[in-house]
């Protein structure tokens, strides 16, 4: 049986991935900037989740996806989820990794010193995400994956790019891991509102089931 692909700016998705338990893509999009009318596209975002996610969801049952979309309430409840989460990042416009990973850095210490969380042992962990991806080059197609397990605040960030074996690090720091998920998943401060817009609107439909 072959399932068909989701296609997301022309970059295919499989719409269930098997991690320690099969996944579902509930949401996704694209990161992009416009510049002088232009509309520049980086990356194609695909948000995996455990089904059971509206399990804990169920206080937003009947809203529609365009409300859900606007409640960061309701984002901060998904990222709270003790469910597994996946994150499938694709490189539509090829950049250096340094420059992934200083947006990484100053969208996650930003939301850290916000909090009052950014200590030494947040830099540590956050300079180490940063060194993973100076080495690297994003060439269009490259895949970063971020896999988040359901009952451990740790992450493992994975990147795969032709002709190069995978390189792994996790992130063991559990504020540091929240922001990471934050930056894709919070809501009107996520870094994708194509992504958050598509998860709302898939789970305002799986929440009225």
């Amino acid at each position: 049986m072959t399932t068909e692909m989701v296609m997301v700016d022309e970059v295919p998705f499989p719409p269930q991935i098997t991690t320690t338990k099969p996944l579902s893509l509930l949401g996704h999009g694209i990161t992009d900037i416009e510049i002088h009318f232009l509309q520049i596209k980086f990356t194609a975002i695909g948000v995996y989740l455990e089904p059971e996610v509206v399990g804990h969801l169920q206080q937003w049952k009947g809203k529609p996806g365009n409300v859900l979309a606007e409640d960061d309430d309701f984002f901060e409840a998904l990222i709270n989820a003790p469910v597994e989460k996946f994150l499938r990042v694709v490189v539509i416009k090829e950049i250096k990794g340094s420059q992934y990973g200083v947006q990484l850095e100053s969208a996650v210490r930003d939301r850290l010193a916000a909090d009052d969380k950014y200590e030494e042992e947040e830099e540590e962990a956050l300079e180490k995400v940063v060194e993973f991806f100076q080495s690297k080059y994003f060439k269009k197609d490259s895949v970063i994956t971020y896999h988040f397990p359901a009952n451990s605040a740790t992450a493992e960030i994975a990147f795969t790019t032709e002709g190069k074996e995978e390189a792994k690090i996790k992130v063991e720091n559990s504020n540091v891991v929240e922001m990471i998920k934050k930056w894709y998943l919070g809501g009107t401060r996520g870094v994708s509102a194509t992504t958050i817009s598509s998860l709302a609107n898939t789970l305002s439909a799986e929440l009225c089931k």
